[in-house]
C-alpha cells in the first residue's frame, strides 16, 4: 500500500506484529502499540485456542435439554426496547428454538460417525434416550472402577529412582523437551516406582515426542535388571524403532533387537534364544513377539504402540503379558480432554498436547492431479537436499505409476516399495532411502505408522479421496518432523469423480494445518475412534445417540458419583432482563470470532473468569461497548445464580426484579428486609422480589442484589 501525500499518520489494515524505523518513516505493528498484546496460545488466554469447537449453519447440534437439531445461524431480535442475539436451532415438525447467546453452554456441535435423528421439541423421547445412556454409563463406570481397583491390588515391581546413567542417557536427547513431555515422563517414572503394575495410556498428536517418553521408561526398566518388550503394528515401524532405540542407547551396555519378517528364520531363532537366556535386554517386533515361543527371562516392562491397530487375538495374547508387568501404551489417536478429565481417577492417562519447538505447520495443497505441480514439488525438494514420499495405495498398478514418475522427473532417483515385497528387499530399499541413495520413495500406505525420517519434507498422495481422514492425517504426519518447512500435496483425479464426503475430508485437511490440529481434525474422524477404542463398542453407540460432548459430561458425572464427589444439579437458569446484550458487528466483524466469544461467555464458571475475558478483549480490541458489557454481566449473573440453585432472574415492569426457586430460611431474610425497603420474600413460593424504586435497571444493580442474597443463603 502507498502512503497518502501530506498525511502525518497512515493506518493500514494488515497483519503486522512489529515494525521498524527508517530515516523517512516509522512503521508500527500491534506489539509496538500494545505492549501486553495477548498472544495466540498463551496460557492465560480466555478464548483464543480455548478448544471450543466451531459450528456453522447447517451443522447438527445437541441442546442439553431439547436434543438434536440443526443449527441455522445467529439471529437478532428486538424485544422490550432491547436488542438481543440468539442461536437459532431447527427441530422436527419445523419447530424452532431461540437460544440466548449467554446460554451457549447448553449447545454443542453434534459429533458422531453418522447423521443423527433430529429430536422433536414436544416429546419425552430425548429425556428417555438420555436416561438409557446414563444407565449404560453407570455400568461402565463401575466396571472400569473395579478393573482399576483389581490392578491396584496386584503386587508389582517397584523400580528404583533415577540413576546417574539415566540422567546421562536423557542428557543425550538432542532437543529441548516440551512441558507436556516433561510432565508425561515424570508421571510414568512415578507410577513405575510404585509397588503395583503400571498401565498408562500416553496420547499425543503425530510427532509430539511420545517415543522419547518410551525410550526413557524402557531404560529405567533395563537398569533395574528387567527385560522390555515393544509391540508395534508394522514391520517398517519395528525397524524404525529399532534404529531409534539402538542409537539412543549406543553409549550404554544395553542390547536391543528386533524380530520381524526382515530377519531370516535362523536369525529369528537366535534372537528368541538370546532373549530367553537374558542376553537381550529389549525386543521390538510386530504381533510375532506374542507367539508362544517368545519366553522372556525377566520381563518387567511392555510398550505397546498403537494398540488399536491390532486384532482381537493379538489383544487377548497381550493381556497375558500385561498381568504383572508395567505397561505403557502409546497412541496418536487423540483422546479428547473432556473424556480424559472424565476418566481421571479410574484410568491412568497422560496427554502430550504441545509440539516441539522449531517445527512449522505443514503447507497443505489439495487439488486435481497435475503433473507439472508434481515435477515442481519434487524438483524443489531435491534442490534443497531433501527427499520425497509419493503414496499410491494400489499395488496392482504401482509399477505403472513408477514408470510415469520416471518420465515426469527423469533426474530423480526413485525407489519403489510395498507390503507384498519380500522382507529383506523392503529392508534394503528402506535402508538405502535412509542413506539418501534415493530422492523419492514411491510406496503404499505402509508408511502411515511411525516412519520418522527428518530429511523427508515433501509428501505427494495420489487418489487421496480413497483414504479416510484420520489415515490422511497420519500420513501427512510423516513429513515436517524437523526444522525444515514441509509440503503435502493431496491429489484427486477430477471433481466429477469426487463424492461429497470425500470432498469434505480433503477440505478439512486443507483447513487444519496447525501443529497439533489433530485435536480439531479428530472431532469427526479421530476422537470418536479414540473414545470408542478406550470405552468399547456399546459406548460408541451411546456417543452417537446423544453426541460426544454430552456423552462425556454424563461419563464425568457418573464417575464423580462413584468417587463420592457431589454432582451439581443441571440448572438451566432463565434470565429475562430488558438490557441490550450482544456484540456489535462494528466492534468485531468476524462472525466466527463473535460466536467464539459467545461460546466462552456461556461456559464461564466464575466472575473472575469473566473479568479475565473482558481484559483480553480490551487488550485486543479496546473499550468494550455497553451491549457487550451487559452480556458479560448477564454471564456473571448466570454463574452466581447457578451456584445458588436459583432458576430464574426476571424483570417485570410492574413488579421489579424477581428471583425464583430460591431456598432461604425466613430468619436469614431479616437482614435483607432491613437493608432494602423494597425487599419482599415469599417462603412458600420460594421467591424474592426487589420492587422497583424508579431506579434505572442495570445488570450491575441485579448483580448487587444477587451478591447480597448469596451472602445470606
Amino acid at each position: 500500500q502507498s502512503f497518502s501525500e501530506g498525511r502525518l499518520i497512515n493506518v493500514f489494515e494488515e497483519d503486522l506484529y512489529s515494525g521498524f524505523e527508517s530515516e523517512d518513516f516509522s512503521l508500527y505493528g500491534e506489539l509496538d502499540i500494545y505492549e501486553n498484546l495477548a498472544q495466540p496460545g498463551a496460557e492465560d488466554s480466555a478464548f483464543i485456542g480455548s478448544g471450543i469447537e466451531d459450528f456453522e449453519p447447517g451443522d447438527f447440534v445437541v441442546h442439553k435439554t431439547h436434543g438434536i437439531g440443526r443449527y441455522s445461524g445467529i439471529v437478532s431480535e428486538q424485544r422490550d426496547e432491547s436488542k438481543k442475539e440468539y442461536f437459532l436451532i431447527e427441530y422436527s415438525d419445523r419447530d424452532r428454538l431461540y437460544v440466548p447467546v449467554w446460554q451457549s453452554d447448553r449447545i454443542h456441535k453434534y459429533i458422531g460417525d453418522k447423521n443423527p435423528v433430529i429430536s422433536a421439541l414436544n416429546s419425552r423421547q430425548w429425556e428417555n434416550l438420555k436416561k438409557k445412556v446414563r444407565s449404560s454409563v453407570q455400568k461402565l463406570a463401575i466396571d472400569l472402577s473395579l478393573l482399576y481397583a483389581e490392578r491396584n491390588s496386584v503386587e508389582g515391581f517397584s523400580f528404583t529412582a533415577d540413576s546417574i546413567w539415566q540422567k546421562e542417557m536423557e542428557d543425550l536427547f538432542p532437543f529441548r523437551e516440551t512441558e507436556d513431555q516433561i510432565k508425561a515422563i515424570e508421571n510414568v517414572k512415578k507410577l513405575m516406582e510404585l509397588p503395583k503394575p503400571m498401565d498408562l495410556l500416553l496420547c499425543g498428536d503425530v510427532g509430539f515426542g511420545k517415543t522419547e517418553v518410551a525410550i526413557r521408561a524402557a531404560f529405567k526398566a533395563m537398569e533395574n535388571g528387567k527385560q522390555v518388550l515393544m509391540l508395534v503394528p508394522t514391520t517398517i515401524l519395528a525397524d524404525q524403532h529399532f534404529r531409534t532405540f539402538t542409537e539412543r542407547y549406543a553409549n550404554f551396555p544395553v542390547i536391543v533387537e528386533v524380530i520381524s519378517r526382515f530377519k531370516s528364520s535362523a536369525q529369528q531363532r537366535r534372537i528368541i534364544k538370546d532373549f530367553e537366556e537374558g542376553k537381550i535386554d529389549m525386543l521390538i517386533g510386530t504381533h510375532r513377539i506374542l507367539s508362544e515361543d517368545i519366553k522372556p527371562r525377566e520381563l518387567g516392562f511392555v510398550i505397546v504402540d498403537e494398540e488399536q491397530r491390532f486384532g482381537v487375538n493379538a489383544k487377548e495374547k497381550l493381556k497375558l503379558f500385561k498381568k504383572n508387568v508395567d505397561v505403557l501404551t502409546l497412541s496418536a489417536t487423540p483422546i479428547p480432554r473432556t473424556l480424559y478429565m472424565s476418566l481421571t481417577g479410574i484410568r491412568d492417562i497422560a496427554l502430550i498436547e504441545t509440539h516441539p519447538a522449531g517445527r512449522f505447520p505443514i503447507e497443505t495443497f489439495v487439488g486435481i492431479k497435475d503433473e507439472l505441480v508434481i515435477r515442481m514439488a519434487v524438483e524443489r525438494e531435491i534442490k534443497r537436499g531433501g527427499q520425497v514420499y509419493y503414496v499410491h495405495n494400489r499395488i496392482r498398478d504401482i509399477d505403472e505409476v513408477a514408470h510415469k514418475l520416471r518420465s515426469i522427473i527423469p533426474e530423480a532417483r526413485i525407489a519403489l516399495t510395498h507390503g507384498q515385497m519380500e522382507g529383506n528387499r523392503i529392508e534394503k530399499i528402506m535402508n538405502d532411502f535412509l542413506d539418501r541413495k534415493y530422492d523419492v520413495l514411491l510406496t503404499t500406505s505402509i508408511i502411515e505408522s511411525g516412519m520418522d525420517i527428518g530429511n523427508v519434507n515433501t509428501l505427494i498422495v495420489d487418489d487421496s479421496h480413497r483414504f479416510g481422514l484420520s489415515q490422511l492425517y497420519q500420513i501427512r504426519g510423516r513429513v515436517g518432523r524437523s526444522s525444515e518447512k514441509a509440503y503435502a500435496y493431496f491429489f484427486y483425479p477430477g471433481r466429477r469423480l469426487l463424492n461429497l464426503a470425500a470432498f469434505q475430508r480433503l477440505k478439512t485437511l486443507a483447513e487444519y494445518t496447525d501443529l497439533g490440529s489433530g485435536y480439531k481434525i479428530a472431532m469427526k474422524d479421530l476422537e470418536i475412534r479414540g473414545a470408542g477404542e478406550l470405552l468399547g463398542a456399546r459406548q460408541h453407540g451411546n456417543m452417537n445417540n446423544v453426541g460426544f460432548e454430552l456423552y462425556c459430561q454424563i461419563v464425568k458425572e457418573e464417575v464423580d458419583r462413584l468417587k463420592g464427589i457431589p454432582v451439581q444439579e443441571d440448572i438451566n437458569v432463565l434470565i429475562e432482563l430488558p438490557l441490550s446484550s450482544y456484540i456489535p458487528k462494528n466492534f468485531i466483524r468476524s462472525e466466527r470470532e463473535r460466536i467464539n466469544i459467545y461460546r466462552v461467555l456461556g461456559s464461564l464458571k466464575s466472575g473472575q473468569e469473566a473479568d479475565l475475558l473482558v481484559k483480553e478483549i480490551y487488550t485486543k480490541r479496546g473499550e468494550l461497548p455497553e451491549t457487550l458489557r451487559n452480556l458479560v454481566d448477564i454471564a456473571k449473573i448466570k454463574c452466581i445464580a447457578k451456584k445458588a440453585s436459583i432458576e430464574q432472574v426476571i424483570f417485570s415492569k410492574n413488579r421489579g426484579v424477581l428471583f425464583r426457586k430460591i431456598t432461604l430460611p425466613p430468619e436469614k431474610a431479616k437482614p435483607l428486609i432491613s437493608k432494602y425497603p423494597n425487599f419482599i420474600y415469599s417462603y412458600r413460593n420460594r421467591e424474592i422480589l426487589f420492587k422497583n424504586l424508579k431506579k434505572e435497571l442495570t445488570a450491575g444493580l441485579v448483580l448487587k442484589y444477587l451478591d447480597d442474597i448469596i451472602a445470606f443463603i
